[in-house]
């Protein structure tokens, strides 16, 4: 049976006129007084707008590629943020963590700190504004809450406006999540629990030292080296081409490049590694794959047909996550 269609009414609630559409929650009803949810009327455009606005949310942040690698390669993780004008009183530290427990945004604690969360779903295509947002009321919180999701201002600050262009950014991966809690070690009932959940389901992961944003995982099957370059795309992909071609792709013996995964504006290219591979055993091959990686990244020779197939293979087996 047809649904029955409800009546047309006349919106009864105030028009904004020659002004903006201010902010509400998704279910809430439009300000324009469309009579539809906020999400459904001008909630839809302020998003379209936000979502195209940029590519690469983390661009001109020290240490973009490691950014990419924490939102969706790393399991657990923490950096120190260094804020542009400083911490605000009462506001020991800034740490950004890859997850933060029930998913939160962000979390201030009872010591006043301040825990902000990169793996979450964000509203909007800026992710950069969206993090701002939720960094600027965790400043505020009161201590001991956790800070829910909101719909930035869509000309609120960026990560870029809010964060010390000079500071470091210098990842500490952790082998569990005991950094959501100021005493793990303590921890009962249904905390515990859920912590010994999320440290069972962690992919070991280790960043190498040799080079920059490349990150060894281990896996039941195999391990894997993730690589976060920020190479232009074509670029990268010709000279990786280039190297497979002449068989100066791999990390070694039973390794290979298997493809590139596409994150934030950035290629991340991949290599299987055999199951006995440690992070310490990747560090050589991985540098000196970095030195003829910026040798076929200076050629602009035209490529020839075997390093064509070699591309082809490589764009074929690109897979998006961002």
């Amino acid at each position: 049976m047809a649904k029955k269609r409800r009546p047309q009414t006349k919106a009864t609630g105030p028009r904004v006129a020659n002004g903006e559409i201010p902010v509400v929650g998704a279910r809430e009803p439009c300000p324009c007084g469309s009579g539809r949810r906020y999400k459904a009327c001008h909630g839809r455009e302020a998003a379209h707008a936000v979502t195209e606005l940029v590519q690469r949310p983390f661009e001109g942040l020290p240490g973009e590629c490691d950014w990419v690698a924490l939102r969706e390669l790393v399991p657990a993780a923490t950096v120190e943020l260094t804020l542009a004008e400083g911490l605000p009183e009462g506001v020991p530290s800034v740490t950004l963590a890859t997850v933060l427990p029930m998913a939160w945004p962000a979390l201030r604690r009872d010591n006043g700190t301040v825990l902000l969360g990169l793996q979450n779903d964000t509203p909007s295509g800026d992710i950069s504004r969206d993090l701002a947002d939720t960094l600027r009321r965790a400043l505020t919180a009161e201590p001991g809450t956790p800070v829910t999701a909101e719909r930035a201002p869509g000309d609120g600050p960026r990560l870029q406006d809010l964060l010390d262009p000079k500071g470091t950014f210098s990842p500490t991966l952790h082998e569990g999540f005991e950094f959501w809690l100021e005493d793990a070690a303590n921890a009962t009932g249904e905390v515990a629990a859920s912590l010994e959940r999320a440290n069972a389901a962690a992919i070991p992961t280790a960043r190498l030292t040799g080079v920059e944003a490349a990150y060894w995982c281990e896996t039941p099957e195999k391990n894997h080296l993730r690589w976060v370059m920020s190479h232009p795309e074509e670029k990268l992909l010709d000279a990786l081409a280039r190297l497979h071609a002449a068989g100066a792709s791999s990390l070694g013996e039973d390794t290979r490049l298997v493809g590139s995964f596409r994150a934030h504006g950035l290629t991340v290219p991949v290599w299987d590694l055999p199951r006995g591979m440690s992070a310490e055993d990747t560090e050589k091959p991985a540098v000196d794959l970095a030195e003829r990686l910026v040798e076929a990244l200076a050629s602009d020779a035209p490529l020839t047909p075997e390093q064509r197939r070699a591309r082809g293979g490589l764009t074929n087996r690109q897979v998006t996550l961002s």
